[in-house]
């Protein structure tokens, strides 16, 4: 028999590609439909690990992607908003969940995927609002998932017939090492465990591998995913780095363990199968949720252990950074809100640090062009955004108690306080994209206008902290000097626009370069005047 081996690779890569689609397509859906708040999930059930392990399966399942999983929390180590105990337990929870997928697949209803993503598409096309069209995401993807199967089964197919495709079964069988490596690398190219599961759930259903040939694979597979986080970690922090390597260290000793004991899980599933009279895709479904979950539940108590592995292969000082609230004790609001008040300005306290902190990285971002002082200035901004809201609702619970004249005038004063924190916040996220903007179009800023930045950069972090210090010990001295220096920042401003044209007169700056030059002394100019509204408030002049 003559293989059409255009044909066959066709029909094969063309089933991957829509089942890789779709696995992403009703991802995304799911993720909008739950409002797209999974760094919250993460944030606040991740207390420990045993809740790090349980918010790790229910966010995988929710994005079908345990490498997405990982990533978010690589993300979120490297910002210091995570521990690495914590993360280890969210890494070992989207091992567990990435195994829904596999379950998924496992229900045979190839002959329906038509119909399905006809639903999704027409829920997509024919309704406006949002919720709806995010339900047809996830059937259109869903049903993707089954078509893209079965494109990849029927290309598949003729390979059970080929001697040296046969051949390589047997050499697989005998050499079960050579197994994992294959798992491993094909999810290295395509950077989907779920792929991957997938395609061996075709090639069993098929009967062109034996269970001992496909158990060995579906381990490398495991082995094959870390890649993902590996590759977020790079140019991160120390704890994200630590945090990736956790993850190659889990599923490399998971599959050396059952590696060990493969004759007897092989037993196993086909013990398993015949008592539960499991179809072959499911059967792999299985034998994925056993090694994961098992291997979970193995290692879980080692997790100190691993902490400390990593520490020591991975040298290095963690940056954590408290992006919870602190100082907001719900208890104070109704017994003693005069308290209550001063957590209140505490935390905007710890907010205003956050917002220097992120100034000092945007200033370093444009200096060095370095990528990880971008990511830690976006993560900040995100931690500012947080802490306003819990510290604005903390002080709207305030509001709704009796307090005194002299309470209510500080209430209103760091109700106002905060919102501009969260203004300086937003401006230097605009300035880390337009510095972004410029580095994706290669615009070069003159060494003067560099120079010129670098005055007003280091003049506005001065300006935010010695308002930040006014309130603190509330000093109308220092709040007087935050509006003399406030008027030095809008007269460079005013200075440095002038300068600007006579460049680009000069023609030694080119106009996009000095679109984001001027922009980014608008941003610098506009923090100013939020420092100042601080030590207004401080002086008592805000209305």
């Amino acid at each position: 028999m003559e293989l059409n081996w255009q044909e066959m690779l066709f029909q094969f890569l063309g089933g991957l590609g829509i089942f890789l689609f779709a696995i992403k397509y009703m991802g995304d859906g799911l993720q909008k439909a739950a409002g797209d708040r999974l760094r919250d999930i993460l944030d606040r059930f991740t207390t420990n690990p045993f809740m790090g392990v349980l918010v790790g399966i229910a966010v995988t399942v929710l994005i079908q992607s345990s490498s997405g999983t990982t990533v978010i929390t690589v993300g979120l180590v490297s910002a210091g908003f995570m521990t690495l105990r914590q993360a280890i337990g969210v890494i070992m929870g989207a091992n567990i969940g990435t195994t829904v997928t596999a379950f998924i697949i496992g229900f045979d209803v190839g002959e329906y995927a038509l119909p399905v993503m006809a639903v999704g598409a027409f829920l997509i096309f024919f309704f406006k609002k949002n919720q709806i069209q995010n339900l047809g995401e996830v059937i259109f993807g869903f049903g993707g998932l089954f078509l893209g199967m079965e494109l990849m089964s029927g290309g598949m197919k003729p390979l059970r017939d080929l001697p040296s495709f046969i051949d390589l079964t047997v050499s697989m069988s005998d050499h079960s090492l050579f197994g994992v490596v294959v798992g491993t690398v094909f999810t290295l190219i395509v950077q989907s465990s779920s792929a991957t599961v997938g395609i061996l759930q075709g090639l069993y259903a098929e009967d062109i591998l034996n269970l001992k040939a496909a158990l060995p694979v579906l381990f490398g597979d495991n082995i094959g995913t870390t890649i993902t986080a590996v590759l977020a970690s790079i140019g991160a922090s120390v704890a994200a780095r630590r945090a990736a390597a956790t993850h190659v260290l889990f599923n490399v000793v998971g599959t050396l363990l059952f590696m060990i004991i493969l004759e007897p899980f092989t037993m196993y599933v086909e013990w398993l199968s015949g008592v539960l009279g499991l179809e072959p895709k499911m059967q792999i479904a299985f034998a994925h949720g056993t090694f994961n979950v098992t291997n979970a539940i193995i290692q879980f108590p080692l997790i100190g252990a691993w902490a400390y592995v990593v520490t020591k292969l991975i040298p290095g000082e963690e940056v954590t950074i408290e992006y919870k609230p602190k100082h907001l004790d719900i208890h104070f609001i109704d017994t003693a809100p005069s308290i209550a008040i001063g957590q209140a300005k505490e935390e905007i306290l710890r907010m205003g640090r956050f917002s220097v902190q992120g100034l000092q990285e945007t200033f370093e971002y444009l200096k060095t062009h370095n990528k990880k002082h971008a990511e830690t200035g976006y993560q900040i901004e995100d931690a500012i955004n947080n802490l306003d809201n819990k510290i604005t609702d903390y002080l709207v619970k305030i509001a709704a108690e009796s307090i005194s004249k002299a309470d209510s005038t500080r209430h209103i004063m760091l109700m106002e306080t905060v919102r501009d924190i969260e203004r300086v916040g937003d401006h230097f996220e605009n300035i880390i994209e337009l510095i972004d903007y410029q580095l994706v179009n290669r615009l070069k800023l003159t060494n003067d206008a560099m120079d010129d930045l670098t005055d007003m950069f280091t003049l506005t972090i001065e300006t935010v902290q010695k308002a930040l210090e006014s309130l603190d010990i509330s000093s109308q001295v220092l709040a007087h000097e935050v509006a003399q220096q406030e008027d030095l920042i809008d007269k460079m401003e005013r200075k440095f626009r002038k300068k600007h044209i006579l460049r680009l007169t000069e023609g030694s700056c080119s106009p996009q370069a000095g679109i984001v030059f001027v922009d980014i002394v608008s941003n610098l100019e506009r923090i100013g005047d939020h420092a100042v509204n601080i030590a207004e408030a401080v002086l008592g002049k805000r209305a």
